[in-house]
């Protein structure tokens, strides 16, 4: 009854749409998020150019390359979306002290995420990378974590930057103990 009254409320007063990442705060960011949607867009280019390389596309391959490029768009919007949502929530006047460039950084992430979207360029691609890590990094040090690179097991096999969870020592102890 309660939702038959605010429909017709919603069809008369026409309400907007509102939605948020959750704002409660919830303290839950994390910008590997971000990171895999980049690999996703460096992937699909891949193999867009791997199309390119046919002399004819068939209907499927046309198909295809219309999924592979709507995929790379979508990646790229959750890129921007991802980093704003950890820009505006999470970073704050102690983190804009210690790392005066996160302004820019973020700028010039929204400005290559765009770049990466409007071309099929590997280039475009990978420096979004470059400047996601980066915030990544940033991130992680806000968070008090140290961070260390390694190439991730999975096409398109690019570094990318992880937190280091646990002290090394207890690590090595664990593995050594296995």
């Amino acid at each position: 009854m309660l939702y038959n009254l605010i429909q017709k409320l919603d069809e008369k007063l026409n309400f907007s749409t509102v939605s948020a990442h959750c704002d409660i705060p919830c303290k839950i960011y994390d910008p590997i998020h971000a990171q895999l949607a980049v690999l996703t867009m460096i992937r699909m280019v891949d193999l867009i150019n791997e199309l390119q390389e046919k002399s004819k596309l068939s209907l499927s391959d046309q198909a295809q390359f219309l999924r592979l490029v709507s995929q790379k768009e979508e990646h790229g919007i959750k890129v921007k979306k991802e980093i704003t949502i950890i820009w505006g929530d999470f970073i704050k006047a102690p983190q804009l002290e210690k790392f005066p460039e996160i302004h820019q950084l973020v700028h010039s992430i929204m400005l290559a995420a765009s770049s990466a979207k409007q071309h099929i360029n590997k280039e475009a691609t990978l420096s979004l990378l470059t400047k996601v890590n980066r915030f990544s990094k940033i991130f992680w040090q806000c968070k008090g974590f140290e961070t260390y690179t390694a190439q991730c097991p999975y096409p398109p096999e690019q570094n990318l930057i992880y937190p280091v969870l646990i002290p090394i020592e207890v690590m090595n102890r664990s593995l050594s103990e296995n």
